[in-house]
């Protein structure tokens, strides 16, 4: 194995200083793996924990983003128990959070991958075995990267919060990973899925995978209405609250009798705004949502291999091309954006 490796890395917050620099190849501790990177999946909150608009306090410098990856365990330290030379695994967000309730100390300290914590833009990790997560055998390296942080969050929001049964009907919004992934487990249990989406070009190809209705915002901003009509009034079961600000009162609007939204992103805004009217008339439920536990995340594997459930990348990265990446992300993609590091297993 070599002795040094490439990763990306921050000198100072700012996407114009991300660059790409040599570091020596970590060596795992005790209860340590190694892991030789295959592939990154970028998200949303990447890109905010890169301009430094995200955490509350300054990592270390030089700090290394993104918090998503598959690779493949090369060596081990003298006390893993969890895992083999060999393995292909993937990183939980949240360190701390195994299963059941969150530890406090996560609240206070937020120790997730990809800020605070060091992230995966780099061509070997090291990870504690209890925050690993073996990959679903029927995944690609790259499909693989795409599910600790917006495959987690829908399967949280829908599966192990919202309990989905067989035949409700879900709302997502937009057509980003954690929106395509809901879709997608939706499909898998059963439920009806309308997505919303101001492109009718992607409406289009969410109706490919399988949404029953969609909805373009572009043409009815008011989208509520749109959403009793494709339900003949009764209205939506669980919406994934992806926008935020004053968008959520159209999500309340939206709801049927007892229905849920599960709040995750905040891209019109982190203040969120409704009447409290709709709500109590329909015995509705706003949970927060912020990814999952592992627990979860390994149910969530498992169910991916029995669903044959195939994550939706709507292009691939050379790991020299992390910018454009960036700015990909930046536009809006169909589901992921994925970056290659080499050619690994499956892929």
């Amino acid at each position: 194995m070599n002795e040094t490796m490439r990763r990306w890395h921050l000198p100072s917050f700012g996407l114009k200083n991300l660059e790409l620099a040599d570091a020596p190849v970590p060596t795992p501790a005790g209860n340590e793996l190694l892991i030789r990177v295959a592939a990154v999946s970028l998200n949303y909150r990447d890109k905010l924990v890169v301009e430094g608009e995200l955490l509350p306090d300054r990592p270390a410098m030089p700090f290394i983003p993104a918090s998503d990856m598959a690779g493949e365990i090369v060596a081990i330290g003298a006390d893993v128990s969890r895992f083999k030379v060999g393995d292909r695994v993937l990183g939980n967000f949240w360190t701390q959070w195994i299963d059941g309730e969150p530890p406090r100390e996560m609240a206070r300290h937020g120790l997730s991958l990809g800020g605070p914590l060091p992230g995966m833009l780099a061509e070997y990790v090291t990870l504690n075995e209890d925050i690993a997560v073996k990959a679903p055998a029927s995944l690609t390296d790259e499909e693989a990267s795409t599910l600790p942080v917006a495959a987690l969050t829908a399967w949280f929001a829908l599966i192990e919060t919202g309990h989905l049964k067989a035949g409700q009907t879900i709302l997502v919004q937009g057509t980003g990973g954690v929106a395509l992934f809901g879709l997608q487990f939706a499909k898998a249990f059963g439920a009806r899925v309308i997505v919303t989406s101001r492109s009718a070009e992607k409406l289009e190809r969410a109706k490919a995978l399988g949404a029953f209705g969609v909805i373009d915002t572009r043409a009815n901003p008011d989208w509520s209405a749109a959403a009793l009509d494709l339900t003949d009034g009764r209205g939506v079961d669980h919406v994934l609250e992806l926008i935020g600000g004053d968008n959520i009162s159209q999500s309340a609007a939206a709801l049927a009798s007892g229905g849920r939204i599960a709040q995750i992103g905040f891209m019109k805004g982190s203040e969120i705004v409704l009447s409290a009217v709709p709500m109590m008339l329909k015995r509705a439920v706003i949970q927060g949502i912020s990814v999952g536990h592992r627990r979860s995340f390994e149910d969530m594997n498992r169910a991916i291999d029995e669903h044959a459930i195939k994550p939706v990348i709507d292009k691939v990265y050379a790991f020299e091309d992390l910018h454009a990446a960036f700015d990909h992300l930046e536009r809006g993609p169909f589901g992921k954006i994925v970056v290659r590091l080499k050619s690994g297993v499956g892929s």
